[in-house]
């Protein structure tokens, strides 16, 4: 039988070689842990931001379609919430790109992370010579390899489990597909994670650190609405699913949320749409418009309003594993554990890793 001591003597084993697997990652981010929440649009603002950081994590403001005057004043408040390291998150294709890059550097903003596409390269210069570490994420391997050779400071790659806009790839295959071939930068995974024993698992593949968003959004720190919230603890992760295209002809950006009025009428939506296209009634391009314009607000209606019926309730899959709305310093002390148990189990195995380890340091 097991003796306490020998139980204890591994938790500390799993709990350094822990340290010792995600060490890339807690220097990049400057954090006791390197777990990152994921940038959610009208969720990821000051208050969750801050606990995030303020509980040993790396909160990511996202900065959407917010205004260089909005986007400054959200980081002085998140500023005046904690004095831990964040980071801010800007979409590539936003108008005022460089002119959010130069208020994240006036802010003192240590790390700005780009979404929504391969960063240009004139605001990515602009970020790093502003003494800002660059995160930007990678869908593919050979973009990957791209973003490494343009400068970047880390990477994240997300399997289409996460929540909100995805791409066509789990993270499984992902992992597989870039972890073993990026050394340069620490690389973080994202999509579907809901327990600390699958960020360590991604670890002991050579992730340096694990970004999630759903958990988060369904902390006692989110502003999200009461309602919101209560769609999370009632989901399975069947019910997080990716919008349906029903034309290739007008392409629908996927996007994961759970199922609801809002999803089916969007597909009756399309069929009315494609039928009055078909007709002469509509032109191409104001059909593609009619199907675009379907979403707008809806996510506000759902985080803010509360209105879970219509509105968009962008949702990984992770969330079948939302069983309570929890502080966000208890959310992430749980996944510590977690990965800190499933090593302990692993334990007898912890010296066969100890060259990706030490490469990691």
């Amino acid at each position: 039988m097991t003796s306490m001591s020998d139980t204890a003597q591994a938790q500390v084993a799993a709990a350094a070689r822990l340290e010792r697997l995600w060490a890339r990652g807690r220097a990049l981010l400057g954090t006791r842990y390197a777990i990152l929440g994921g940038a959610m649009s009208w969720v990821s603002e000051r208050h969750l931001v801050s606990a995030i950081s303020n509980a040993g994590g790396f909160g990511v403001i996202a900065c959407g379609a917010m205004t260089p005057d909005l986007l400054e004043r959200e980081i002085a408040a998140t500023q005046a919430l904690t004095t831990q390291p964040f980071g801010v998150n800007l979409i590539t294709m936003h108008p005022q790109l460089d002119a959010l890059v130069d208020v994240c550097l006036a802010a003192g903003v240590g790390h700005i992370v780009f979404a929504g596409g391969l960063p240009p390269g004139a605001a990515m210069r602009r970020a790093k010579d502003g003494g800002a570490k660059v995160i930007a994420f990678a869908p593919a391997l050979v973009l990957a390899k791209r973003l490494v050779r343009t400068g970047v400071d880390g990477l994240v790659i997300e399997g289409s489990e996460a929540g909100g806009h995805i791409g066509p790839v789990s993270l499984t295959v992902l992992a597989q597909e870039i972890l073993p071939h990026i050394s340069e930068v620490p690389v973080f995974v994202a999509g579907g994670l809901g327990r600390g024993d699958a960020v360590a698992g991604m670890l002991e593949m050579g992730a340096s650190g694990a970004q999630l968003g759903t958990l988060f959004a369904a902390a006692s720190e989110s502003i999200a609405h009461e309602n919101f919230k209560r769609a999370f603890l009632r989901a399975s992760a069947r019910d997080a699913l990716p919008s349906v295209q029903l034309d290739e002809r007008f392409p629908v950006i996927p996007v994961r949320g759970l199922v609801n009025a809002g999803t089916r009428r969007f597909l009756a939506h399309q069929a009315e749409t494609l039928q009055r296209f078909q007709s002469g009634e509509l032109t191409r391009d104001a059909a593609q418009l009619e199907i675009e314009q379907f979403w707008a607000g809806a996510l506000r209606r759902a985080v803010i309003d509360g209105d879970v019926e219509n509105g968009s309730v962008m949702a990984g899959q992770s969330v079948g594993m939302v069983s309570d709305v929890l502080p966000v310093a208890t959310i992430v002390s749980t996944l510590v554990e977690q990965a800190i148990a499933a090593l302990a189990r692993r334990g007898e195995g912890a010296g066969t890793d100890q060259r990706s380890e030490h490469s990691a340091a």
